[in-house]
């Protein structure tokens, strides 16, 4: 009876895309509330450097475990139910981090806020692969991190348009994240109500739902693969603790910036996420040539921080190139994976891509915010900022390394087609 009914139409699949990169709107903004934070609670809370980068890292923390159980709940329960669940504990997490300015309850509640956070970013990216698998795979994941992104742009120059949350102290700002979080929590549970009667209604491609989970699996994926993950550990590595955790003090401190200005420059990044992003999906969906783009991205990204450790140039270029790289690499480099794997173990593919990523978070959050406390960084002291540039730097070129590992194998024999227009599905 269900393979007589009609496939949905194009109007649902694309509602579909809106809900979950709302939702992903309000995952990211509460994500990067701290960044526009960070001289507030040096000031007002005393937090030091190494809190700082704590308040990040503990948010990867339980995902080196926990993520890859939420990528196989998400293979288990279906994606829709995983994501309204980790949808609330987001909420929950939020309003922890926001209730108290004593450090504990606050790294408890961005704890909390990672559990929920990344599993249902896996969620979201295993549904997108479902409902998208084929021609617009590319667009669709473009799309759904350029909302993603404007959340991110939206908290990176909130001390401009909630000057007035700012002004407060420290905890307004958060409560306003709070209130973003419970919106996106709203659009989760539309995609569960839309995604349910979609599945009563029409004929949905869905994978098998697994029935175990065989631990020596998670080490057969193909080598391909494992190229991807490394870049992903290595970019988002440099990414994240750079540009949300600690690039608007140091743009502060090292380039003599006002808080607002400094957001705003730190924002233009994702401002040009938000419209470069799924062009780049749309463009890659069209010629292939998926390798290739990670590694234009890769060396973008090296190139940041040789600009701001060898010259004076203005941070516009710098920018610039963190811009490009950082709307370039993601609209390739998470499509590829349902070209590689099966498709009832993509949840834990993700879920397994996601938890190693988060290692690299938390590692390289804490080790920046330490290195600066080791060399005195600080508006006094703007060449202590140096050493943590160089960090970036070498993860940098291991990021470039991957890519062009990825690249030359997919150019040879044992390639899935990342490199063609339109690659044919391979199981790994």
């Amino acid at each position: 009876m269900a393979d007589k009914l009609p496939p949905p139409p194009q109007g649902i699949r694309w509602s579909v895309l809106v809900l979950v990169s709302l939702a992903m709107f309000g995952n990211y903004y509460v994500y990067d509330s701290i960044a526009p934070l960070a001289d507030h609670l040096e000031k007002l809370l005393g937090f030091s450097d190494t809190q700082l980068g704590t308040l990040n890292a503990i948010y990867s923390v339980p995902n080196i475990i926990i993520v890859l159980i939420g990528g196989v709940l998400v293979d288990r329960m279906g994606a829709r139910v995983a994501t309204l669940l980790f949808a609330g504990i987001c909420v929950l997490g939020s309003i922890l981090t926001a209730i108290s300015g004593a450090f504990p309850v606050m790294a408890a509640g961005r704890l909390l806020f990672g559990i929920g956070a990344e599993s249902m970013i896996v969620a979201i990216t295993t549904c997108l692969g479902q409902w998208f698998m084929g021609r617009w795979l590319g667009l669709a994941f473009g799309f759904n991190l350029s909302i993603a992104r404007a959340g991110s742009y939206a908290a990176d120059v909130s001390p401009t348009w909630a000057k007035n949350f700012y002004d407060a102290g420290w905890q307004q700002p958060l409560l306003l994240a709070v209130g973003l979080c419970a919106a996106s929590a709203v659009a989760t549970f539309a995609y569960y109500l839309l995604d349910r009667y979609a599945e009563r209604r029409y004929t949905l491609q869905r994978p098998a739902k697994t029935e175990r989970v065989i631990l020596r699996d998670l080490v057969r994926f193909d080598r391909s693969y494992w190229y991807v993950v490394g870049l992903c550990i290595a970019f988002y590595s440099v990414i994240f603790p750079f540009r949300s955790t600690f690039a608007i003090k140091y743009f502060q401190h090292a380039h003599g910036l006002s808080l607002q200005d400094a957001g705003t420059m730190n924002g233009y990044v994702f401002l040009a996420a938000i419209f470069a992003t799924p062009a780049f999906g749309a463009l890659v969906d069209r010629t292939g040539r998926r390798a290739l783009f990670m590694c234009a991205g890769s060396l973008l990204l090296l190139g940041v921080f040789l600009v701001l450790i060898y010259t004076q140039w203005s941070l516009w270029i710098s920018t610039a190139f963190i811009g490009i790289s950082f709307s370039l690499v993601p609209a390739v480099l998470w499509p590829s994976i349902p070209y590689l794997v099966q498709e009832n173990r993509l949840g834990t593919a993700y879920g397994l891509m996601t938890m190693l990523q988060n290692i690299g978070l938390a590692g390289f959050n804490f080790g920046a915010g330490w290195i600066n406390d080791r060399s005195h960084a600080g508006a006094d002291n703007p060449q202590g900022y140096t050493p943590m540039l160089w960090m970036f730097c070498v993860l940098s070129v291991v990021g470039l390394a991957f890519a062009l590992l990825l690249r030359r194998r997919e150019m040879g024999p044992h390639g899935h087609d990342l490199e063609t227009a339109s690659p044919r599905r391979k199981h790994a």
